[in-house]
């Protein structure tokens, strides 16, 4: 996967990222509210590199910030194989952009998490039903800790299944700050919304997840 992230030819697809700077430029509120975190941006010495063209500094970018991507979007799809191919199109993104970046208007992460969260959006959009992930596959019983460790494995399945029955951004809300650990000033910067309207999202959604755990119980119980 790695060695395919970085294209070797130029591409043009900059929508994104100039509707995002447009956007985080027009924002009082949140770059006020941020000001201090965006004026150190600790990527910001390798976007420089990748936009000279320095495959090294793309490596260790990717590195630094791939397990994010993957995990944001596994969460958003529930599909391993789809959250490896959203990633592998942020990295290109980011090969494609870096010379364009303008530092200071946001941290570049944030803007990978807005690219990251589109393609998710997108591919949601495509899909008209949307499956859970995989079952876990059955553990050893013959082997030490094999019920504790079947019994956390499903605990994390209902989990995620109750995630991915959500609505996308109510999933996208609770990913960002609850998995992610991104502050809700940065996961509204990154949803293109306003921090009372990214709360509101979290309220619901953590309503709908408990919801559909309760639900869950009740069913397992009656089996």
């Amino acid at each position: 996967m790695h060695a395919a992230i970085w294209p070797g030819a130029a591409m043009h697809d900059t929508a994104c990222f100039s509707r995002y700077a447009a956007h985080m430029g027009d924002n009082d509120m949140l770059q006020g509210a941020a000001e201090a975190e965006k004026a150190v941006d600790p990527d910001a010495n390798l976007v420089r590199r990748i936009g000279e063209g320095d495959q090294r500094a793309a490596a260790m970018l990717m590195h630094r910030h791939l397990p994010k991507m993957l995990n944001l979007a596994r969460s958003m799809l529930g599909d391993a194989t789809e959250a490896e191919d959203v990633a592998q199109e942020v990295f290109m993104k980011v090969w494609i952009n870096a010379a364009k970046w303008q530092p200071g208007k946001a941290r570049f992460e944030t803007w990978m998490h807005r690219v990251a969260i589109n393609l998710c959006y997108d591919r949601l959009r495509r899909k008209r039903e949307v499956y859970p992930g995989e079952l876990p596959e059955r553990a050893d019983s013959n082997a030490p800790g094999a019920e504790r460790g079947l019994i956390d494995a499903q605990r994390r399945q209902h989990v995620q299944n109750a995630i991915m029955g959500l609505p996308p951004r109510q999933r996208a809300a609770l990913t960002l700050c609850h998995l992610q650990q991104i502050s809700n000033i940065d996961a509204a910067a990154i949803m293109e919304i306003s921090v009372e309207a990214l709360e509101s999202l979290l309220a619901r959604g953590r309503r709908g997840l408990r919801k559909r755990l309760a639900e869950d119980a009740a069913m397992l119980l009656e089996d």
